[in-house]
């Protein structure tokens, strides 16, 4: 007799993704349910998705984790795979979860690798070769850390590793990219003003040339070339950005 397997929701948020809900969409379409929020895109993000069956729930957009954390329990399955709408999961994936499913399941989260991709080259230097994020877990037992930035599912427990990756296409111009930096910069000074942290010159003049150097240097950016140089010059971007917009909430308490 055939083990009855848990069924599977695949999780995306989304806001103006039609570039690339296509493909990541495609990539996941053998899951149970494929349950998207979106916030309020005007493009034909909704579109796409409802052509793929999928389940649109529309809501508006506080940060990332948020955003998440009020979805997982929307989800109608025990397991959850999510993924944002710049990834792809591996081909390999959708059967790597039909034998994991099919075990014991030791544990109730997993890691998944991630290949990062920038303007279309692979990165495989600049700090990003050892990316890795908690993203097959059991929907009841597990949420996201309550950051505005960089947030990963709480651990609990030992995690699980998976063998197939996700490809993550980070930014397809500079402009986009740019964007992205100065929201996240945005929101780290929000978390820093909250918990009213000093900063002064050393984070605002050392700390970006530190970041640059790290990333450059010693985590191998210059071997990535120019999209290495590229990259690296932006990370440190954020960093002072991160800074100069906690100083200025912070005047002006």
């Amino acid at each position: 007799m055939t083990k009855k397997l848990p069924k599977i929701t695949a999780l995306i948020t989304t806001f103006n993704e039609e570039r690339n809900i296509g493909k990541c969409l495609e990539s996941v379409k053998w899951a149970d349910e494929l349950l998207i929020v979106d916030s309020f895109s005007t493009d034909k993000t909704v579109e796409i998705c409802e052509q793929y069956g999928a389940k649109v729930l529309q809501r508006k957009y506080k940060y990332a984790a948020d955003q998440k954390n009020w979805t997982i329990p929307q989800a109608k399955n025990p397991w959850i795979i999510l993924l944002d709408a710049d990834e792809v999961a591996e081909a390999s994936m959708k059967e790597e979860v039909e034998q994991l499913l099919e075990g014991d399941m030791k544990y109730t989260a997993y890691w998944i690798r991630r290949k990062n991709y920038f303007l279309g080259k692979r990165v495989r230097f600049c700090g990003w070769q050892n990316d890795r994020v908690i993203r097959f877990f059991k929907r009841d037992f597990h949420k996201y850390e309550d950051k505005m930035v960089h947030e990963e599912i709480e651990q609990k427990g030992e995690i699980g590793k998976m063998k197939s990756v996700f490809f993550h296409h980070t930014a397809v111009d500079i402009g986009f990219y740019t964007e992205k930096i100065e929201r996240y910069a945005n929101y780290s000074a929000q978390e820093i003003f909250m918990k009213k942290n000093r900063v002064n010159a050393f984070h605002l003049y050392v700390k970006p040339a530190h970041k640059f150097i790290v990333s450059y240097i010693i985590r191998g950016g210059f071997l990535d070339g120019k999209t290495g140089w590229i990259i690296c010059k932006l990370r440190a971007k954020e960093t002072w950005l991160k800074a100069k917009n906690a100083i200025q909430l912070l005047k002006n308490m």
